[in-house]
């Protein structure tokens, strides 16, 4: 009996070590499947998309089925907007959360083979790679990292150094364009770290690479940046199939009475617009379509966002922060702004086009009226992936996650107020800064106080009735207010412009 009580206990013992041993594997399998079972994250930045270029807007000449489709399944956000409405600086707001004037970005940056403008490459030549970019804090967590497209913060130095390359800012691939623009049909482009020249359309040939990206690194955790060409100028040649829709289309005007506003020009150039626009659309839909062949949809977050705004005779204008007259006869030069150009704040060249579709998270259908921004993207970005935001002490994140907003929760202490940059360089020179609640907009232009503009954005939201020079104390009492955010705004991000142009209360005063 004894012996038979020995044995019993030796094989319960065996037996329990045996479910231990189980016990102990399956938490091991556990735990390298959840290593392997984070969010992937394919964040979308289009070229020059205007927030009405953009079907789910409401506009009437859109031609945007698969952003639209993406979007009513996910978030939307109503109020979003960038830094900066120019390339460069507000790219530089997107990968940092900080402004552009912090890195010394203040304009487009310049290729060295840029035919009108000189390139100086001690000067705003590249985002400085001691930033900190959110895909930094992605590799560094694991995240297999890539860039496909549109990069435009920098390449090289002059003694052809690649100090300002994607791939020194966190990501593992990058295939694309270093610079601001290519050609929409047989570009050349930076592939396996060499330029090449490839056949087909632009917009075609970059989504096929992001698919490529996805399809190899499938199996791991991926950051994908899809920086589409579109709708950047030139717009065509595009395929027969997205010019179709606008063949035959009259397109509805935003300012058809604008006084002198080339009408026949405005109404062409927005057609090539909307079907560049469309043909980036239309490679959306095969992205998603890769994602969901994969099974990879349902574990991937799909953020959409533009670098900035547009106009198409908005406001008399064409193009972003650096806006042109479109209409028939241009003013003539002044000192500081080349005739036939318009610096600009319009919300029309700040506010973007922007949703995240999150299967499971993001309710179906929701809406966001709350102000966003491009400085909202890393922090956002970085908590998805589930990454603890980085301390560094050079490195002031100054956005704000959105995830709060998209999972409904209550964020009734929510800022709405938004502040603007844009120091133009290129073509003109303007210093300008712009203070925004959700009732006024002031924007001043520290080179030219004449050109100081004030909307009542409430009753004006198109920015039609520059209020500045009203008499009335009520109106003088705004732009008191809102010219002391700006100086705030501008002491908290240490604004060089601050000392350049001795800004202060006197500055104030004196263009009363």
């Amino acid at each position: 009996m004894e012996r038979m009580n020995f044995v019993s206990y030796v094989l319960i013992d065996r037996f329990l070590f045996v479910i231990f041993l189980l016990f102990c594997i399956v938490l091991t399998i556990d735990s390298y499947a959840g290593l392997n079972n984070k969010t992937n994250i394919l964040f979308i930045l289009t070229d020059d998309q205007a927030s009405w270029a953009f079907g789910a807007s409401g506009d009437p000449n859109a031609n945007t089925p698969n952003m639209d489709k993406l979007a009513k399944k996910g978030a939307i956000f109503r109020n979003a907007f960038t830094t900066t409405p120019v390339c460069s600086p507000s790219r530089v707001s997107i990968m940092t959360s900080r402004y552009a004037s912090e890195y010394g970005i203040f304009d487009f940056i310049v290729s060295p083979t840029h035919s009108s403008l000189t390139y100086d490459p001690t000067y705003n030549a590249g985002l400085d790679p001691e930033s900190v970019t959110f895909a930094e804090v992605l590799q560094k967590a694991g995240y297999k990292t890539g860039l496909v497209g549109k990069w435009h913060l920098g390449d090289w130095t002059a003694n052809g150094e690649k100090k300002y390359h994607p791939t020194n800012h966190g990501f593992d691939y990058f295939m694309g364009l270093t610079g601001g623009g290519v050609s929409p049909v047989d570009p050349e482009l930076e592939l396996e770290g060499e330029l090449k020249k490839l056949k087909g359309f632009t917009t075609d040939i970059l989504a096929d690479y992001a698919i490529k990206f996805i399809k190899e690194n499938a199996d791991d955790n991926f950051l994908l940046c899809l920086n589409t060409r579109a709708p950047h100028t030139k717009w065509l040649p595009v395929s027969e199939s997205d010019w179709a829709p606008f063949e035959n289309m009259d397109p509805i005007l935003p300012n058809p009475g604008y006084p002198d506003l080339d009408t026949e020009k405005t109404k062409r150039r927005m057609l090539e617009y909307l079907a560049s626009t469309k043909g980036m659309d239309r490679n959306l839909g095969h992205v998603i379509n890769a994602l969901e062949e994969l099974g990879l949809l349902e574990n991937t977050v799909i953020i959409f966002f533009s670098d900035h705004g547009y106009n198409m005779g908005h406001n008399g204008i064409e193009h972003k922060g650096n806006g042109k007259w479109i209409t028939k006869t241009k003013p003539y030069h002044t000192e500081n702004i080349k005739r036939g150009y318009r610096p600009n704040l319009y919300d029309n060249s700040l506010k973007v086009p922007a949703f995240i579709y999150w299967e499971g998270v993001v309710k179906p259908g929701t809406v966001i009226e709350n102000t966003v921004s491009s400085l909202d993207l890393y922090p956002t970005i970085v908590e998805i992936a589930g990454v603890e935001q980085p301390y560094h002490k050079e490195h002031i994140v100054r956005g704000r996650s959105l995830l709060p907003l998209i999972k409904g929760e209550n964020v009734s202490n929510w800022d709405n107020n938004f502040y603007s940059e844009y120091s133009m360089i290129n073509y003109a020179t303007a210093f300008l800064r712009s203070y925004r609640n959700q009732d006024w907009k002031l924007v001043r232009d520290f080179m030219d106080p004449g050109r100081d503009e004030l909307y009542h954005i409430a009753l004006d939201p198109e920015e039609n009735i520059n209020l500045i020079n009203h008499s009335g104390e009520e109106i003088q009492e705004v732009v008191d207010f809102l010219h002391q955010k700006i100086i705030e705004q501008m002491k908290c991000i240490n604004d060089p412009l601050l000392d350049e142009v001795q800004v202060n209360r006197e500055y104030y005063k004196q263009t009363k």
